[in-house]
């Protein structure tokens, strides 16, 4: 392998930004004038008091404006050359898959089936890779899917392999007719064949009954019977051990894993998840490498993982390779991005750059791991010879404290921690270890150890990627990002306003939860060794829910002017006006020719540019109130599952639902803001016209002028979607519960107007 790295298996190339970069600089000179002006006119004693409430908020303006830059100020691409590696199959490294789903209404298990099929038929050595499915929703029919699924898999894989098929997700695959060309009778019979058995293997899944299924005869999911989802006992079962495959039938092992779950012990969410798969696999397999992926982010270039081995071996050391991330794509995805959850140009723009720093977040999914990194090595504990291993070999004892009491584990860390990462996982028995597998997925095997502090997914965020990211940079690790074509993994993005504000909600929570932790990310890198820029880039993340309490604030500024005849703004007829007028048109130009350089259309942009005033004012305001009161001791945080839909490649609607790119609605809190917010600027709107109609003779000085009006009918376009749902009916209108709490809150802030 050492010629391989000599092949160059991947290369680091800068991406130019000149013209970007003087843009960035405009718009800041222009925040900077701003805050000038606004800073001599609040010292000359000639502005009214509500001009220091809009210094401090465009003051923070101006401080995200400076992040956003650092992020994006040296952006880079890593190309790799995977057909260097597929020439030494012999010599490539195991790799540990994990797939994570945590309940079958919300994650429907035809859902996972195709995201596993699709990591079975990856190109890479069967011999050489394993498939782990956590499920912490311990339903009997997810496991009964996964049982059927390992059956197809024996036609599945061989056919694309035979045929060199380009998307394994059967879904994706047979949404058209084969792409053959002037193929042969067999090979369309062969076809037909194959998807009449994926018809088959849906409608066996989708019509089977959990009930008969835990009392069948042969006692096959007899352990689910009595289980419940909070409270139940370890299940692990092997559906497929590929040393025990025929020939021909060659494809990953798959094994299906439940852990263990009590109302006597925190379970962590997806972190406790996660680890309980790393000390599964590393019993069974212990491959040097994982790949994670949530259950909807099927594998959509079957090279992906000759991809991220070229990444994880192609550098001079190891440090450059903690981690290595796959932006998320979607497939299905709404024309346009109704819903501004797609994420592509803050992936494009944001993302490349941060990769130019000390490397990607980490996201959760679509991430190759070293074993080594996620069992808390630092870089530093390597020397530079090759192979690299530990300068010291860590006492039994050390290892125990760390890793827990399982002598079967502690032997397994000790061979990952000494060896080189190419050495062969050892060959064992996997049906032998399931006991001992069950031991290490119980709920108090990690009490007294390191896991989920220096050692594993780290706990105490709902967004435990970021977290467990964070903690790799912070220990010296690079990352680095995987940029394929086609892209090497497609997920479903939420669509209509509840589930896509929940997303949002939960992210925003989990990124408070850790700024205002000890892992925030300056003492990280005071104290460790994360990078000064990389801990401002991190900030760009971490900021989402404290943003809102800023924005809201000067959203409220333009009703309260208009309704408290005051002003925020200097008067068009006022050399001052020139300075927010060209921040306005600029700042919003500037993402307008971002969306355009992604090769987005004008509204995407705007669906995106509406989607976060959205969000600022909905979900980013209660995850802060929801930290909030976690910090208060009022509250827990609630981890909440994103329903996953099984859309059709091209986006098409389904036939229960007539136009999915609407906004809809139900009586959740996240939407009362937003809809005080609209009814408050209507209101705003009316009031002030009508005084600016009849009222002019009063020659009140300091009144509203047009740039508050501007201000006030900018977010009644943003908030188009709730002024439809005020006059909307079932789930496109607005619930009375939602409407009558929203009104209460703007009477409150119309009597704060007449007293002021």
């Amino acid at each position: 392998m050492a010629s391989a790295k000599k092949l160059q298996l991947q290369e680091r190339v800068p991406i130019g930004r000149t013209a970007w970069k003087l843009a960035d600089l405009v718009v800041l000179s222009l925040l900077l004038a701003l805050l000038a002006s606004r800073t001599a006119s609040l010292a000359s004693g000639a502005a009214p008091p509500c001009w220091l409430t809009a210094l401090v908020c465009e003051s923070w303006f101006t401080l995200v404006w400076l992040l956003n830059m650092n992020g994006k100020w040296n952006p880079v691409l890593f190309d790799t050359h995977p057909e260097r590696l597929s020439e030494r199959i012999d010599e490539l490294p195991a790799v540990d898959m994990f797939v994570t789903t945590a309940d079958p209404k919300l994650e429907p298990p035809v859902v996972t089936v195709n995201t596993v099929l699709s990591l079975l038929a990856v190109d890479y050595p069967a011999g050489k890779l394993a498939c782990y499915v956590s499920d912490d929703g311990c339903s009997p029919v997810t496991c009964y899917a996964l049982r059927e699924a390992a059956e197809f898999a024996k036609l599945w894989v061989p056919f694309c392999r035979r045929h060199v098929v380009g998307v394994r997700v059967p879904f994706v695959y047979f949404s058209s007719g084969p792409d053959y060309g002037a193929a042969s009778h067999e090979l369309l019979a062969e076809w037909t064949s194959m998807k009449s058995e994926y018809e088959k293997l849906v409608s066996r899944i989708k019509n089977v009954d959990e009930g008969s299924l835990v009392r069948r005869g042969n006692g096959e999911f007899a352990e689910f019977l009595g289980a419940e989802r909070t409270n139940h006992p370890t299940i692990v079962k092997v559906l497929w051990d590929n040393s025990k495959s025929r020939a021909g039938e060659g494809f990953p092992s798959l094994i299906y894993i439940s852990r263990e779950k009590s109302p006597r012990y925190r379970h962590h969410f997806k972190a406790g998840a996660m680890n309980v798969l790393t000390r599964v696999s590393a019993l069974l397999t212990n491959a040097p490498f994982m790949l994670n992926v949530d259950c909807d982010m099927f594998a959509n270039n079957p090279q992906v993982v000759l991809h991220g081995m070229c990444l994880l071996l192609g550098f001079d050391g190891e440090v450059h390779s903690g981690f290595v991330q796959a932006p998320q794509r979607f497939y299905g995805a709404l024309k346009d991005d109704p819903f501004g959850n797609q994420m592509e140009v803050i992936f494009k723009k944001l993302g490349f750059g941060i990769a130019g720093l000390q490397g990607m977040f980490y996201g959760g999914t679509g991430c190759f791991h070293r074993r080594k990194v996620i069992y808390g090595l630092p870089p530093d504990s390597t020397t530079d010879d090759k192979p690299r291993r530990t300068k010291g070999s860590p006492s039994y004892k050390e290892l125990q404290m760390k890793f827990g009491g399982s002598k079967q584990l502690i032997e397994s860390a000790r061979s990952v921690i000494s060896e080189d990462v190419l050495a062969a996982a050892p060959m064992v028995d996997i049906s032998s270890r399931i006991e001992v597998a069950k031991e290490v997925s119980a709920s108090n095997y990690e009490i007294g150890t390191c896991w989920g502090q220096e050692v594993g997914w780290v706990y105490g965020s709902v967004t435990e990627d970021i977290l467990t990211g964070q903690r790799i940079h912070a220990a010296g690790w690079r990352s680095a990002l995987l940029e394929t074509d086609p892209p090497a993994f497609l997920g479903s993005a939420p669509t209509g306003g509840p589930a896509s504000l929940t997303q949002y909600k939960r992210w925003a929570t989990g990124l408070l939860e850790i700024f205002l932790s000890r892992n925030n990310p300056f003492l990280l890198s005071i104290f460790k060794h994360l990078e000064f820029r990389q801990c401002l880039g991190y900030l760009v993340l971490y900021i989402w829910p404290v943003r809102a309490s800023f924005e809201l604030c000067y959203a409220l500024l333009g009703p309260y002017c208009l309704l408290a005849n005051r002003s925020f703004l200097p008067k068009a007829s006022e050399p001052g006006f020139i300075v927010p007028l060209a921040l306005f048109l600029t700042f919003n130009l500037y993402y307008l020719m971002e969306y355009m350089d992604c090769r987005l259309s004008a509204r995407a942009w705007w669906n995106n540019h509406r989607m976060q005033r959205i969000v600022s004012a909905s979900a980013w305001l209660l995850a802060f109130l929801t930290v909030l009161l976690k910090t208060l001791g009022l509250s827990e945080t609630v981890f909440e599952v994103t329903r996953k839909d099984q859309s059709t490649p091209d986006g098409d609607a389904s036939a229960n639902d007539a136009d999915p790119g609407r906004f809809t609605f139900d009586s959740s809190p996240v939407f009362i803001p937003v809809t005080a917010l609209t009814i408050l600027n209507i209101v705003a709107i009316a009031v002030g016209a009508w005084r600016a109609l009849v009222g002019a003779a009063e020659g009140v000085p300091g009144g509203p002028g047009v740039g508050e009006f501007v201000c006030c009918g900018w977010l009644v376009l943003c908030f188009l979607p709730f002024v439809r749902g005020l006059v909307g009916k079932g789930s496109y209108g607005i619930p009375w519960s939602v409407k009558l709490k929203a009104a209460l809150i703007v009477a409150a802030f119309l009597h704060l107007c007449r007293r002021n």
